[in-house]
């Protein structure tokens, strides 16, 4: 196996795009959801779960000021360093937000969890992860326990863990399995994407609990990851909102694709890196 894609998302539940070379520090992909997008109306971290236009704006670095420069769906672009950044990006979402860089872990209510959209757990864990009456829900108890009071673990903006990790098989899976879906990797926002050659299926999920070796560093596999219903986003003209990928994730993979992993050792990573279980 080798190391196929690293992709970086400079601003949470915004597109980010693939980079040839980077490293892992303990927090995943160095430069990765350094930004997010506050919710004013909620008092909270927006995320593309509740606010779901989020999947059509585009995040990258900015090399000259070193911040952020966001697409908007219009072509147009805004950085942080504009004055009017808030304004453009709540009008292109048409909902009131603030971009705002990542706070340090001690400033917790930063981090809480904001006002529901139902005061029934039930219709607000099914909205969130997309599911219908009759679908069961994940199994939460893989989640941190800190993400029963925070949006997202206090000083990262990463989803419960710092990676999510896809094969290229689990990929060609869900092409044959949806041939009338636009299936891609921004569907799924991995963190990496192992080539694992012509194994089928979803060898992935076959790797949990065990420890792999990308070039230099290491990582631990967690869990399988449970989808939410962000998947089903509408993300660009060629990858328009589908319901039916996230039907066949919960239907027939057991709610997952992809795995969640930690870091165990740092360093550098590039295309081509060999993939090896420790």
């Amino acid at each position: 196996m080798q190391l196929d894609q690293i992709w970086q998302y400079p601003v949470k539940s915004m597109r980010g795009s693939t980079i040839t070379h980077g490293a892992l520090a303990d927090n995943g992909v160095v430069g990765d959801r350094m930004w997010a997008l506050r919710d004013d109306e909620r008092g909270a971290i927006a995320s593309a779960r509740r606010l779901k236009s989020l999947s059509r704006l585009e995040a990258s670095f900015d090399s000259d000021s070193n911040g952020v420069a966001i697409r908007l769906p219009d072509g147009s672009t805004v950085r942080d360093s504009d004055a009017d950044v808030n304004a453009r990006i709540s009008a292109a979402l048409d909902h009131q937000v603030s971009l705002c860089a990542k706070e340090p872990i001690s400033n917790l209510d930063h981090y809480r969890r904001g006002r529901p959209d139902s005061d029934d757990m039930m219709v607000e864990l099914r909205s969130i992860f997309g599911r219908l009456d009759d679908e069961p829900l994940p199994d939460l108890s893989i989640f941190p326990p800190e993400m029963l009071e925070f949006e997202y673990p206090p000083g990262n903006y990463f989803d419960c863990y710092p990676l999510m990790i896809m094969s290229t098989s689990a990929l060609a899976a869900l092409r044959e399995a949806l041939p009338n879906s636009a299936i891609d990797e921004r569907r799924f926002r991995p963190s990496l994407v192992i080539d694992t050659g012509d194994e089928a299926g979803h060898p992935e999920f076959e790797w949990v609990g065990r420890r792999i070796a990308i070039g230099g560093t290491e990582v631990q596999i967690l869990s399988a990851c449970p989808r939410c219903a962000a998947i089903a986003n509408d993300f660009a003209p060629e990858l328009p909102r589908d319901s039916e990928v996230l039907r066949h994730v919960v239907r027939n993979l057991d709610q997952n694709v992809g795995v969640y992993a930690t870091v165990v050792r740092t360093g550098p990573i590039s295309i081509g890196d060999s993939v090896e279980f420790v």
